[in-house]
């Protein structure tokens, strides 16, 4: 793995870290208004990656299979999707603002299901710098380092506030400012990881690159559609979320035509 692959994967952990430290600078919760606005921002950030860094590569990688070309990007975003589903299913979270938790029945403690309703939704968000990033160690002309480094800026900008978003509650909880801001950190531990593995599963089957990058899209548009527009949406104002959105949209957009 090259030096430029190894920051660029770690790029995004650095948001999410970043965002976990406002717990030692700002009250003990996050304006309600506030939170719409970061999770419309995050949606449109990851809906925008999905588009622009994934499934497009994943079609023009696939364009000598001609009128069959959309085989591997609606395999691989399918396949995403259900992924995140069996997860959703097996693994017991807790989302911010709900009461209920999901998955099957636990007793783990709430701060313990809020940290794992984040680290699930970070999944996707890891694979997707790690297929691009593979993407480009192997040489594929339709995937640029500029690129690369795009899609790892535009997740890094939208794990800010979700560094932030995880913390703030889990203080709000009770617990004190450094435990809640290693809890923010470990909630994005796992993309780093997942990058890593990402890579290496892509460097034994890189035939399935286009699999894999509609894969990670997959994966992270069930986040957008479950979690985060539901969050975004649900009581009063809910066209700051929508607002935050098209704005996320646009610079993760931005981002990738620019630097890609």
């Amino acid at each position: 793995m090259t030096r430029a692959a190894f920051w660029g994967i770690l790029i995004p952990f650095l948001g999410t870290s970043l965002g976990a430290l406002c717990v030692f600078f700002m009250k003990k919760s996050i304006h309600r208004l506030f939170q719409k606005a970061l999770t419309g921002f995050a949606a449109g950030v990851m809906t925008a990656a999905s588009v622009w860094s994934l499934l497009i590569p994943s079609l023009e990688q696939s364009a000598a299979m001609g009128t069959w070309s959309f085989v591997p990007a609606t395999t691989g975003f399918l396949g995403g999707v259900l992924f995140l589903l069996l997860l959703d299913y097996i693994i017991p979270h807790l989302h911010i603002n709900s009461q209920k938790a999901e998955g099957p029945e636990s007793r783990l403690k709430k701060t313990t299901m809020l940290v794992l309703a984040v680290t699930l939704h970070n999944i996707p968000e890891g694979m997707a710098v790690g297929v691009v990033y593979a993407g480009w160690l192997a040489g594929n002309t339709q995937i640029t380092a500029m690129g690369a480094l795009a899609l790892s800026i535009g997740i890094a900008i939208q794990n800010f506030p979700e560094g932030a978003v995880i913390s703030m509650p889990l203080r709000a909880e009770g617990m004190s400012k450094p435990k809640a801001f290693a809890c923010g950190v470990l909630s994005g531990i796992v993309e780093p990881a997942g990058a890593v593995l990402t890579i290496l599963a892509a460097g034994f089957i890189i035939p399935a690159l286009p699999y894999l990058l509609s894969f990670a899209a997959g994966a992270m548009i069930y986040v957008v559609v479950e979690e985060l527009i539901p969050e975004m949406s649900e009581g009063e104002h809910s066209n700051i979320g929508t607002l935050l959105f098209a704005l996320g949209f646009a610079v993760m957009m931005i981002l990738d035509v620019a630097l890609g």
